[in-house]
């Protein structure tokens, strides 16, 4: 049982959980002997019961140490300990690029690509080392602060296909190659197809196969052809779509070859996206046509007779046999069918004739027999399905939509809510609360109080998606001013200008190619409206021209998990972290950042953060002067003899532990955790020896003195600093 604070192997103190996974947990530790941070995985306790799955994963581990490559997430030990078997990594600071995409809806084809290259490079080093991955998907893959790609999870992967594992890792099905499926062989192809799988759902935020069950989405890698990533999303270069294709091709021999070619397509991707440069393998197509012989006709003959006995041996009745052998066109020995199974029990049968047209008329009837059910079965479920939505067909309306927790998510919309005679900053708190914008603008009314709100360009329980834009109009009362008219002033001469008049000034910035930067660009209320005095006029300032520095987000309030998405999106990344007290941000989240919210920085600028560890706990300072033992504390003890003197505080620290005859002895002590402490002083008590008469012979016996250690205790408060 892992406990934090714990260290495995004598070196690796378990700091924190970090990530669990259906057959491992992962831990953030510090290796004492290097003095670094490192994860830790450990393998569930369900799986290091299993002694050839523990065999087969140190194996694989200990294969996966060997390799070190800048996209691939160092193995650096393996080992077990009562029970507990783990393996030592590094540690990667980032998110994994399945929440990534979950994160961005999907990628850009640019930022799929360039992710796709790096995966495949770091795959391509394993399969130089004769290493294959075998569970290549996007929560295997880790993108660091810095936007480095690495691969993890080499070995268990290996040891997980090589046993019956199945609904606790079984999330692996959607990106496994058909041949994983069918349990069959798999080599470095087989991660080539979950690769393709992999890009494919960067570029469309989606998977290509779903199902309510692993084994019907398993059915679908081995049978159904991979639909067009450009379905999903038009804008894909056609370049990339026939890599994807490529790829996910069920035949092996159909895919790229290598992770070399498959680099090579990706980079040329980038220089030329919508060139159909990739080239399809159809080794169907190389091989030639030849025309059977009679020797082929033979020799097919002499394999399914030996298929045949083969199956005949594997039965166990007599009318078993007698069935397998009609079914190949072969009779039994009467003389062996019934003593000897392991000997020759089929002959040919020697009018078997091989009819080219009576072939040919049972594959056509095949083929009609198979459409006519395909036909069937599509208006049973355009008739089941339509049922269940209504009236399929009858206005063009759709039957229903079956969705699973793969496909991409819809739209919430909410509804407008019904603000009229509420206060503005009520409506405007609802509203934002919501997920809408509100604008407000100002009229005059001689009914309406002022700052309430009369009307809203959009009516009550209409449907809006988020960050819809609502206007408010608000009453500015019989005495509202008129806003005065600052576009195309500075912001210092509107400022002024709308202070003078009465109103409060909320500055917004935004891009402009025509407006310098500098210069109003907008106002709201508009100018010359009617606004009660101290209301907000929003003002837009003109930035400039947009150059290529980022807006830098808001990271404080944040994880670091989440702090390290905003700032990927953004185009930047996380420099150092820190640990500090913080007596506004809860512990755990972001409480510092480098570069302020709303400055601008070059791309790829590191954002140095730091998470806070919650307000600084009290400290205490001792400031005691220590007397000498009392009578009551110690009546037989003798002035000027020395006394053991210790003070330990609360928290079990020793702040003082030493010996003195003489008193007072001064205790002064500063940044103490804890309110206070126990003194205790030991001393010893000696007794004379004496002279006694022994009363059997009369002669005088000296009986010695006695030594004894006593203690007794004081309890002592400290100060708070």
């Amino acid at each position: 049982m892992i406990k934090i604070g714990m260290t495995l192997g004598d070196r690796y103190e378990i700091l924190e959980k970090i990530g669990t996974g259906g057959m491992s947990d992962v831990y953030k530790a510090r290796c004492n002997k290097l003095n670094r941070y490192v994860a830790v995985k450990v393998l569930k306790q369900e799986f290091s019961e299993n002694a050839n799955f523990v065999s087969k994963f140190r194996i694989e581990a200990q294969a996966a140490a060997g390799l070190m490559h800048p996209n691939i997430v160092n193995v650096y030990d393996v080992g077990e300990e009562n029970g507990i078997h783990y393996i030592v990594m590094e540690l990667v600071e980032g998110i994994t690029l399945k929440k990534y995409i979950e994160k961005k809806a999907r990628l850009s084809y640019k930022e799929a690509v360039s992710i796709g290259i790096q995966v495949s490079m770091g795959i391509e080093a394993a399969h130089n080392n004769h290493i294959i991955h075998r569970d290549i998907k996007p929560q295997n893959i880790i993108i660091s602060r810095e936007g480095k790609v690495k691969v993890t999870d080499f070995g268990i992967a290996k040891a997980a296909t090589s046993n019956t594992i199945t609904s606790n890792v079984m999330g692996s099905v959607h990106y496994t190659s058909p041949e994983q499926a069918r349990g069959g062989y798999s080599d470095e192809k087989s991660d080539i197809y979950s690769l393709g799988i992999t890009i494919f759902e960067m570029l469309t935020g989606r998977v290509p196969f779903n199902g309510e069950t692993t084994v019907a989405i398993a059915i679908k890698h081995i049978q159904e052809e991979l639909p067009s990533p450009r379905e999903f999303v038009t804008e894909i270069p056609l370049s990339v779509e026939g890599i994807v294709l490529k790829c996910c091709q069920k035949s092996p021999d159909r895919r790229y070859q290598s992770m070399q070619e498959l680099i090579a397509d990706l980079k040329q991707s980038l220089i030329s996206p919508e060139e159909a440069f990739v080239v399809n393998n159809d080794p169907e197509a190389e091989a030639g046509t030849r025309m059977m012989t009679d020797e082929d006709l033979a020799q097919i003959k002499r394999r399914t007779a030996q298929a045949a006995r083969n199956e005949y041996v594997q039965q166990e009745y007599p009318e078993h046999r007698e069935h397998v052998a009609r079914e190949h066109g072969l009779r039994l020995k009467a003389d062996t069918a019934s003593m000897y199974p392991d000997e020759e029990v089929v002959e040919e049968e020697d009018d078997y004739n091989y009819n080219p047209k009576m072939e040919k008329l049972t594959t056509f009837l095949t083929i009609l027999a198979g459409v006519v059910i395909c036909i069937i079965i599509i208006l049973l479920a355009l008739k089941i399905f339509g049922d269940v939505s209504g009236e399929p067909g009858k206005d063009n309306q759709p039957g229903p939509i079956i969705s699973t927790t793969e496909s991409e998510p819809e739209v919430e919309y909410v509804k407008m809510p019904d603000v009229i005679g509420v206060n503005v900053d009520d409506a405007r708190n609802t509203l934002t609360n919501m997920g809408i914008l509100a604008e407000v603008t100002y009229e005059e009314s001689d009914t309406v109080d002022v700052g309430v709100v009369m009307g809203t360009s959009v009516e009550v329980h209409t449907e809006l998606e988020p960050g819809s834009k609502v206007t408010l109009t608000v009453s500015a009362g019989t005495k509202g001013r008129e806003v005065p008219d600052v576009s195309g002033k500075t912001f210092e001469e509107a400022n002024t200008a709308l202070i003078s008049a009465g109103f409060l000034v909320n500055k917004m910035e935004a891009y402009s190619d025509t407006i310098e930067a500098g210069i109003v660009v907008s106002q709201m209320p508009l100018a010359e409206s009617k606004a009660p005095a101290g209301s907000v006029i929003t003002i837009t300032v003109s930035l400039g021209k947009e150059e290529t520095k980022l807006r830098v987000p808001k990271l404080i309030g944040l994880s670091e998990e989440e702090g390290t998405i905003e700032a990927i999106e953004a185009g930047l990344s996380i420099g150092s972290v820190a640990e500090a007290y913080s007596d506004t941000v809860e512990a755990g989240l972001i409480c510092y950042q480098s570069f302020s919210h709303g400055s601008y920085v070059d791309p790829e600028t590191a954002i140095d953060i730091q998470i806070s560890m919650g307000p600084r706990a009290a400290t205490y300072k001792c400031n005691a002067s220590i007397a000498a033992p009392t009578v009551e504390e110690a009546p037989d003890y003798v002035s000027g003899s020395e006394v053991g003197i210790q003070l330990v505080a609360d928290d079990g620290t020793v702040l003082l532990d030493t010996k003195a005859s003489t008193f007072p002895q001064a205790a002064n002590f500063h940044g103490l955790k804890s309110a206070g402490g126990t003194l205790t002083m030991t001393y010893t008590v000696t007794t004379d020896g004496t002279t006694v008469k022994d009363e059997v012979t009369g002669e005088e016996v000296v009986v010695p003195g006695t030594t004894e250690t006593k203690s007794f205790t004081r309890r002592i408060e400290f100060v708070e600093e």
